[in-house]
């Protein structure tokens, strides 16, 4: 399964820290780890959200690959419109999930905040 996960700079550091293997733990108040279904979702999220919030003002759109029979154990969810589809991995499992990520994580897209 192709899925997309949008970041702040500071977690694709730890990304390239990884050699673009794995994401990084979450944070004791980030419960789930939620990779979405679609690019332009990941994109939407990366410009509206992650620009606005990170220091730096830029977001990046991730792209990687995950078992498709490890993937199959998660519901998907939609929150909003249809193509606002995501999967919800608790945080506790997402070393089981690195683990399960066939290649190298991309970035696709980088947006930043124009002044």
């Amino acid at each position: 399964m192709i899925l997309y996960r949008q970041v702040w700079t500071s977690e694709l550091e730890l990304i390239e820290k990884s050699n673009y293997t794995e994401f990084p733990s979450r944070l004791q108040e980030q419960p789930i780890f939620y990779p979405v279904l679609n690019c332009e979702y990941a994109c939407e999220i990366a410009e509206k959200w992650n620009v606005k919030r990170e220091s730096d003002c830029k977001g990046y759109v991730t792209e990687f690959e995950v078992d498709d029979e490890y993937c199959s154990q998660f519901e998907v969810h939609t929150v909003g419109n249809r193509n606002h589809q995501e999967l919800l991995i608790p945080a506790y499992e997402l070393d089981n999930f690195n683990s399960h990520i066939i290649g190298k994580i991309k970035v696709v897209y980088e947006f930043s905040e124009v002044y």
